[in-house]
């Protein structure tokens, strides 16, 4: 048997794995994920119905598997099955409590179907790995927080906070929707639309007071989250220009998307970065300081007198009784 029979073998099983993980599938990210044309999708699939498998297909819209038909339990390679221990242990460190306990029950059912070589192999590496966060992302207060804003997005209906801002002495009451959520410098942030600004928001979970599901359905369509972060006119956007040690600035490269990086370039032994910034005295100066030993403020004046604030601040802080 020949190589390229055995690649597309390996395909078209995949693809029944792929058509059971959705209610419905496109062929075109089932072409995206396997690097091949749609045109190879529409022949495999039409392989998989002469076989016997029974598929539904609408023009426009894509595939799904008759309801009722499922493969046996799928057999998980020890590779497949070591990154699953990887992934619990993050789990139990970046969820909260409600949804770390239904990824457990998961991980039981997982453990369940794998080989005995397998087992043994998961068993070796689950002591092994330890995930260590430093930060409380989740309030007692709201410790399923996470739970209840999946369940929203999927079901489409409001969320009640109570919010603790980083400028307000006392939280607020919001109703929102949200639309998604991602995770930042080990934060866990969701993006909504919120009734009382009129606006779309972020919200960090560890700043929620409290959280209640409501029966109240969303007020719109709401596009994906992308297409919110970061949003807003040139005229709520402040040009900043900073220079970082090159020791130091490849280690910051993921958290500047979230503080509108532009560019960057190389100036002697510091690398220069150009940002768009819509919040410089407050999200951004704080980002800086983490970093500010091995950097320097090129522009503008307002972000370096914010930061000399902020460590002025610290300093009577730090001082015995202060």
């Amino acid at each position: 048997m020949s190589s390229d029979t055995l690649n597309r073998f390996d395909r078209i099983v995949a693809m029944l794995v792929h058509l059971q993980s959705g209610r419905v599938v496109k062929a075109q990210d089932m072409a995206a994920r396997f690097q091949v044309s749609q045109r190879t999708i529409y022949r495999d699939i039409r392989t998989l119905e002469a076989s016997g498998v029974p598929i539904a297909g609408e023009a426009g819209v894509g595939y799904s598997l008759m309801e009722g038909y499922r493969l046996p339990p799928v057999m998980f390679t020890r590779e497949e099955a070591a990154s699953f221990v990887a992934a619990e242990k993050l789990m139990q460190k970046f969820s909260d409590k409600a949804l770390g306990a239904h990824y457990e029950s998961a991980m039981y059912k997982v453990k369940s179907v794998l080989r005995g070589s397998a087992k043994d192999w998961v068993a070796a590496l689950e002591s092994q790995i330890w995930i260590n966060s430093s930060q409380e992302i989740f309030s007692e207060q709201a410790p399923d927080a996470l739970n209840v804003l999946l369940d929203s997005i999927a079901a489409k209906r409001r969320v009640a906070l109570q919010y603790q801002s980083l400028q307000s002495d006392e939280p607020t009451n919001r109703i929102i929707e949200p639309v998604g959520l991602f995770n930042e410098n080990n934060y866990w942030y969701v993006m909504a639309y919120c009734h009382l600004r009129e606006d779309y928001r972020q919200f960090r979970t560890d700043r929620m007071q409290a959280i209640t599901r409501t029966s109240l359905p969303f007020t719109k369509e709401h596009g994906n989250t992308d297409d919110y972060r970061n949003t807003g006119g040139p005229a709520q956007k402040t040009r900043v220009v900073i220079r970082v040690d090159k020791a130091v600035a490849r280690y910051i490269k993921t958290g500047r998307k979230y503080y509108g990086f532009v560019s960057e370039r190389t100036v002697g032994d510091m690398v220069e970065m150009v940002f768009l910034a819509p919040d410089v005295l407050h999200g951004f100066a704080r980002w800086f300081m983490m970093f500010g030993d091995c950097a320097r403020v090129v522009e503008p004046e307002s972000l370096r007198e914010r930061v000399g604030e902020l460590l002025e601040k610290t300093r009577a802080n730090l001082k015995p009784g202060g």
